[in-house]
């Protein structure tokens, strides 16, 4: 099965890429659900293109980078809902949206299909999973349209993955992890109505998340009644977080060709731990390493999330279930690794402030941990500094063999 991770940004696909991902998808501004990434613009299809030629097989079937792989697919999501302004603005842009190398492009509106048809007509349509489809019926009339893939709606069991991948024959794609919406794939109006950004148009609030109490009756103004869910709170309307890590057999045996990871709004770290975890857990799957899942499966863990759940895959009911549980992280992501400026002095990107005096730990797509507690950070002037400041790159000297691409992190307790 293909893996397919998130890139809200430049280094977040390079991230996804470097850790295993088959595919990454990412946005293009103003086109995309989630307008609070940092999305794509201006030149950065130039950068997207240079890392992407990184990544082609050479001779011996190895890349720059020396990992195994046949190229790296990007794939763009168009998935807003259109208005008339946004599809002008989109035939507009055209010109623009030719220099980025896509593989393939992610669309719920039928609004935009003659604009792709007209433009791109090489280029593979996926059927976004806001496009809500759940049927076969659904499925053929969208195949029969020129699409060759279907993010399913995220309602689907495993029954009715297979019966309508039998019925159509296309590709099929289901997200697999990642944050899970109460609302029906996504169609929510809450955001919109309680905070004034709407999830339809990628600017979603998540007021779902919010821990609410509820007024019992205008006769008693300002008296307060908690659901009782927790004495303090309900968090009723938040979904738990998907988790199929332990279910990818089950998946391919429904007929399942690509698992998708939700998180363009997730840090680097995120990206990097959970494409590593998918990335061996579908290696095992397929016979490719004899490697320890369990450890890589106890990375997810250690990654911020909601209480994990199986989704609809296995039981529609669970709908009913929200999470009681606020986010667990059990790893603070400090940064990582950019270059090697000179042997066992590296420079680093700095995400969360850290001191020379505590313990951190370094991890990578080909490492689980290396502990350091003697490293020194300098200025990248090189005067030495007793702290790092956050978002900003400093210089770390250590005896550990580190790669550019690292991440570095340290435990939260």
């Amino acid at each position: 099965m293909e893996l397919v991770a998130p890139a809200g940004n430049i280094d977040k696909l390079s991230f996804a890429w470097q850790y295993g991902a088959d595919a990454a998808y990412i946005g293009i501004k103003n086109f995309s659900l989630r307008t609070r990434a940092d999305n794509f613009r201006e030149n950065e299809h130039e950068e997207i293109q240079r890392l992407k030629n990184s990544y082609g097989a050479k001779a011996d079937g190895t890349t720059s980078a020396g990992t195994q792989t046949n190229g790296k697919k990007l794939y763009g999501a168009f998935n807003i809902y259109f208005y008339n302004h946004d599809l002008a603005r989109l035939e507009q842009e055209a010109e623009y949206l030719a220099k980025y190398p896509f593989d393939a492009f992610i669309i719920s509106d039928m609004g935009t299909l003659p604009f792709f048809r007209k433009h791109f007509p090489n280029i593979p349509l996926h059927l976004s999973t806001q496009a809500n489809c759940t049927n076969a019926e659904a499925a053929r009339f969208y195949r029969d349209q020129g699409f060759s893939r279907i993010i399913l709606g995220r309602e689907c069991s495993l029954i009715e993955i297979e019966e309508i991948k039998k019925a159509s024959g296309l590709q099929i794609e289901v997200f697999v992890h990642g944050a899970m919406c109460l609302a029906y794939s996504g169609r929510c109006f809450l955001s919109a109505y309680m905070a004034g950004r709407s999830g339809n148009r990628g600017d979603c609030a998540h007021p779902c998340r919010w821990m609410f109490r509820v007024l019992e009756e205008s006769e008693r103004e300002g008296e307060y009644f908690p659901v009782e869910e927790d004495i303090h709170f309900t968090s009723i309307l938040s979904s738990k977080d998907l988790c199929m890590i332990d279910h990818l057999d089950r998946l391919r045996d429904a007929g399942v060709d690509a698992c998708k990871i939700e998180g363009r709004m997730k840090s680097v770290y995120y990206v990097a731990v959970i494409t590593r975890a998918y990335r061996k857990a579908i290696d095992c799957l397929a016979g490719k390493t004899d490697e320890d899942l369990t450890l890589y499966r106890e990375e997810l863990f250690k990654v911020s999330h909601r209480e994990f759940w199986t989704g609809f895959f296995f039981d529609k009911s669970e709908i009913a279930k929200p999470t009681l549980q606020a986010y667990t992280r059990e790893y603070l992501f400090l940064g990582s690794v950019i270059s090697e400026e000179s042997p066992g002095i590296y420079r680093i990107d700095v995400k969360n402030s850290f001191g020379a005096d505590e313990e951190i730990e370094y991890t990578g797509w080909d490492v689980l941990s290396i502990m350091d507690k003697g490293f020194a950070l300098s200025e990248q002037s090189g005067q030495p500094a007793e702290r790092s400041d956050h978002h900003r790159p400093f210089l770390l000297k250590t005896d550990k063999p580190l790669k550019p691409g690292y991440i570095i992190r340290r435990k939260t307790r």
